[in-house]
This record gives C-alpha cells, structure tokens and sequence, in this order.
C-alpha cells in the first residue's frame, strides 16, 4: 500500500467518523425537537382554555367599559342639565331679590311704622281714659 492509498484511506475513515458523529448529533436533535413539540402542545392545550377566558373576560370588560362609558355620556348629560337649571335658578332668584328688595324693605318699614303709630295711639287713649276717669270722679265728688 503506497502514501497515497493510505491517505486515501484514512480520509475516507475520518468522513465516515465524522457521518457517524453528524448522524448522532442530527439524531439528538431530532428527538430534542419531538421532545420541544409535545411540551409545545402540552402548552397550547393549557392555554387555549386561558386564551378562551381571556377572550370571553376581555369581550365582557369591552362591555361593561361601552356601558359605562354611556352611562357616563348620559351623566354628562344630567349634570350639563342640572348647571343649566342652577345657572337660571340663580340667576331668577337674583332678580327675583332686586325686584322684590326695595318693595319688601319699604313694606317692612311701613308696616314698623304702622305698628309704632298704634302703639302710641293707644298710649295716648289709655292715657286720655285716665285723665277723663279722673276728671269725673272729681266732678262726682264736688
């Protein structure tokens, strides 16, 4: 056998080691990969559950946010309304108060007025029946 059929020889010895290790390592990932395929599946099957409630809570929170938010659409509304009513609420009671003040105020001071007056009147007849009361018992006497 000469140098060259040796050579020869040996090459064809190493590629083959090296198909035998490309062989292994190929077959170790083949089954790392069935192995990462049914952990994939295993997680699918426990999520789609999850994903289906999470569908279902997001489908109901989406609800509830389209409720709410036409409650407070109609909120909105009501309290527009409400301003609008205090604004003219204050607003008539403001003119309510400058048309009835100065009437009011005079009334009130005719009707002190008025009830001053009757008191002196009727201080001055009480008076006046006295002195009548006394001047006849004196004209009695005499």
């Amino acid at each position: 056998m000469t140098a060259g059929d040796l050579a020869v020889t040996l090459a064809a010895l190493l590629c083959a080691i090296g198909f035998a290790a490309l062989i292994v390592v190929l077959v170790r990932v083949l089954d790392t990969l069935k192995a990462l395929r049914g952990e994939v599946e295993s997680l699918r099957s426990e999520t789609r559950p999850l994903l289906a409630e999470l569908r279902t809570t997001t489908d109901e929170a989406r609800s509830a946010m389209d409720t709410a938010r036409s409650d407070l659409e109609r909120f909105d509304r009501v309290l527009g309304s409400a301003e609008a009513i205090s604004e003219a609420v204050d607003g008539s009671g403001r003119l309510a108060r400058r048309a009835f003040s100065v009437p009011m105020i005079k009334a009130a001071g005719l009707a002190t007025g008025t009830s001053r007056t009757v008191r002196r009147l009727r201080r001055k007849s009480a008076s006046a029946e006295l002195v009548d009361v006394r001047t006849q018992q004196s004209r009695r006497r005499a």
